[in-house]
């Protein structure tokens, strides 16, 4: 059982955000959802929370009601190996969301999340500070990172 979860309160679109994360990523399953009964006062069978794994890492989504949102000082960072699974990622979280800069965007339910590829720390950190600048300079400038553009600079 890992020690920290990340914990996700959305007004009642806990168990679709779920079904969308679940269905982005390769290695990943919803592993509970508690549902309402009887006497409740939203329609019976509605989810109250679901538990999700992606890669391992065990999520928890609940149903809070309008007065929870989400803010930008939080975000899921997805490291990418290829470009592919960069644009596959953008695609499918921005589908209905907003593309951000830098390669940050928010999902269609306002969760913030920064598709990048793990080329980016590399040369970001290159031992070469002016090729670590135009890298930044070229980063700045994009939305959705391109892997391409930022080896050429």
């Amino acid at each position: 059982m890992q020690k920290i979860t990340t914990f996700l309160t959305f007004n009642d679109q806990a168990e679709e955000a779920a079904k969308l994360y679940t269905s982005v990523f390769k290695n990943a399953e919803i592993t509970r959802i508690s549902r309402y009964g009887e006497g409740a006062p939203v329609p019976p069978g509605s989810a109250i929370s679901v538990t999700f794994q992606i890669d391992g890492q065990e999520f928890m989504a609940l149903n809070g009601g309008p007065h929870f949102s989400f803010a930008n000082g939080i975000s899921l960072f997805v490291t990418c190996e290829t470009q592919a699974e960069v644009d596959e990622y953008w695609e499918k979280l921005t589908d209905g969301g907003q593309p951000g800069p830098c390669g940050w965007l928010k999902d269609k339910f306002g969760v913030s999340w920064q598709i990048v590829p793990s080329a980016l720390g590399r040369l970001l950190g290159d031992k070469d500070p002016e090729k670590a600048k135009r890298v930044m300079q070229a980063m700045l400038k994009m939305s959705k990172l391109d892997i391409r553009t930022l080896e050429e600079a």
